[in-house]
């Protein structure tokens, strides 16, 4: 259904999913380096799940891997919105020069982020055929 838009409509809707996910890594780490990192690493993906959709075996279209990833993405977004003091915290540790092995993600906010994105992308997977 989503994936019958024109192809424009699909791109401005995967590019407010970057930019919600980004707002919030912006607002968490407060760095430049860390947004850029995260466009580069959201460009791969997306360019990655266009490649493995075109290889698959029903050949996925375009439309469908680019509602995909929106939905994935804002899966994410919605997933560590309940950690997000907990990551800020981390992200001023990491700044004032903590270790890395301190860190420890609870089970508590390692759930919301499994169970949106899973939904998230089942919900995506229903729309988009």
């Amino acid at each position: 259904m989503l994936a019958r838009l024109p192809l424009p409509w699909l791109f401005l809707f995967a590019a407010f999913a970057t930019a919600v996910l980004g707002a919030g890594i912006q607002w968490a780490f407060r760095s430049p380096k860390a947004v850029v990192v995260y466009l580069a690493i959201s460009a791969g993906c997306c360019l990655g799940m266009v490649a493995a959709g075109a290889r698959q075996y029903q050949h996925w279209t375009i439309s469908q891997m680019l509602v995909l990833y929106s939905f994935s993405w804002l899966g994410l977004a919605i997933g560590f919105f309940p950690s997000r003091k907990l990551l800020r915290r981390y992200a001023e540790d990491h700044r004032r020069g903590g270790s890395p092995e301190s860190i420890t993600f609870p089970a508590r906010y390692q759930a919301p982020v499994y169970i949106s994105v899973s939904l998230m992308v089942l919900l995506a997977f229903i729309l988009s055929a």
